[in-house]
């Protein structure tokens, strides 16, 4: 009995049916087209059976599949070591085309190129796209060719670039997903892969603050963010049609959509910064790494309310307000003068929106260790960031229960510490 002849679309970072860039063009290839999604080992083997991040992604593949129904579709959920998923699948089918979007991290290039060679070697077509970005590797760089490694030079290439094709083309993959394969595969439960509910959630993404967003996105008590990050990290929206709606509403929301792309291409041209200073003079830090105050740290019992009351909000809801971020970090990095890629670790753990380039550059950025940093003896000060920043205490009230009843002493005094801080960077930095 001969094999159905048909085309792949893979599902990763990319979990929406609306302007889909790789769906569409697969949806145009001359065989019916299989929607999947897999569940890689190489990644979910190592999270606990309740990360809320699993479970969001199993609830978009189901909004997907209840959609493909309606065509008499329905997507394929595989769960395993994604070359072996890929070996069985060449087994089971005659295929002749892959089609995927783009992913620029370290590990999932090196997947893909693995995948892309195993197709190969099997007469199979495989065609990937940009889709999570407005610009990719190298389409935002110097006259020489070379990356930006600051930002406002970046950001003003990337602006000049965006409004000579303003507004980015939209791709209807929607109105073609009777071209998918028609058959109902069986969806798995969260417990068939291997995962159980959690009581965390990724919150649905609100826009309807971004008119002033500049005068509101310092405030951690007034909870008026976007809360996009993590349906930009899955692809949950579009970026293209984000851009464009953002590019008439806010300057200032739209630039923080750029440093997103700054970073993804930071992280893309240089690779190492996933666990090593981008500038290694800062190489030589004697940093303490006292692991008791590591704990004091992720458990949000410092002494300083502001960066207590961040960890314990990222503890208890895997969000943390991007002003508290700053302060944490910068309080592990110079206060405690516990290395970054300690905190960002952990971040990687507990955000629902965690996102390597991202986490590692902005980690970088608080330790002054990274590309267009700030500078290593601008220390945070946490209590006049809580005064500036949430006067009147409501933000570190709602996180810390106890604040009340006589909130503990500083784990360590703020003046010492800066002073220590600048003394030891002063000294590991190589000339």
């Amino acid at each position: 009995m001969s094999k159905q002849e048909v085309s792949f679309f893979w599902f990763r970072r990319d979990l929406r049916l609306e302007d889909n860039v790789g769906l569409f063009h697969s949806l145009q290839s001359k065989y019916p087209v299989i929607p999947l999604f897999i569940f890689d080992d190489a990644i979910v083997e190592s999270l606990p059976e309740t990360d809320p991040r699993v479970g969001f992604i199993h609830e978009n593949l189901s909004k997907i599949n209840e959609k493909l129904k309606e065509s008499q579709s329905s997507i394929l959920i595989k769960k395993g070591k994604t070359l072996n998923v890929w070996q069985a699948l060449l087994e089971e089918y005659d295929i002749k085309e892959v089609f995927f979007n783009k992913d620029y991290e370290p590990y999932a290039i090196k997947r893909d190129v693995l995948i892309s060679e195993l197709l190969e070697k099997n007469s199979v077509l495989s065609s990937s796209f940009k889709d999570q970005v407005i610009f990719e590797e190298k389409e935002i760089t110097k006259a020489d060719g070379l990356p930006y490694t600051v930002y406002t030079p970046f950001k003003n290439k990337w602006l000049e670039k965006y409004k000579t094709m303003a507004p980015v083309a939209e791709y209807d993959s929607l109105s073609l997903l009777q071209n998918c394969f028609k058959r109902k595969f069986h969806f798995p439960t969260l417990e068939d892969i291997g995962f159980k509910e959690s009581k965390i959630k990724v919150r649905d993404h609100n826009l309807k603050f971004v008119s002033n967003y500049q005068d509101i996105r310092d405030f951690p008590a007034l909870d008026k963010t976007s809360y996009l990050s993590a349906h930009l990290r899955f692809g949950t929206v579009s970026i293209r049609k984000l851009v464009n709606w953002a590019f008439h509403k806010n300057d200032v929301f739209l630039s923080e959509l750029i440093w997103r792309e700054f970073f993804m291409q930071i992280l893309f041209s240089f690779p190492k910064v996933v666990t090593q200073n981008f500038k290694a003079a800062y190489d030589g830090i004697q940093w303490r790494n006292n692991e008791e105050e590591f704990k004091r740290w992720c458990n949000g019992t410092t002494g300083y309310p502001m960066v207590d009351a961040g960890m314990r909000q990222l503890n208890e809801t895997g969000y943390m307000h991007n002003r508290v971020r700053m302060v944490v970090a910068s309080f592990l990095c110079k206060h405690l003068l516990i290395q970054w890629q300690w905190g960002e670790a952990y971040f990687a753990e507990k955000l629902l929106d965690y996102e390597m380039s991202a986490n590692v550059g902005n980690w970088q950025w608080a330790a002054g260790t990274g590309c267009d940093a700030a500078p290593y003896f601008r220390v945070f000060n946490p209590e006049i960031q809580q005064k500036k920043f949430d006067e009147k205490g409501v933000y570190v009230r709602k996180w810390i229960k106890e604040f009340e009843l006589g909130y503990g002493k500083p784990m360590v005094e703020h003046a010492m510490a800066r002073d220590r801080a600048i003394v030891t960077y002063k000294a590991g930095i190589i000339k």
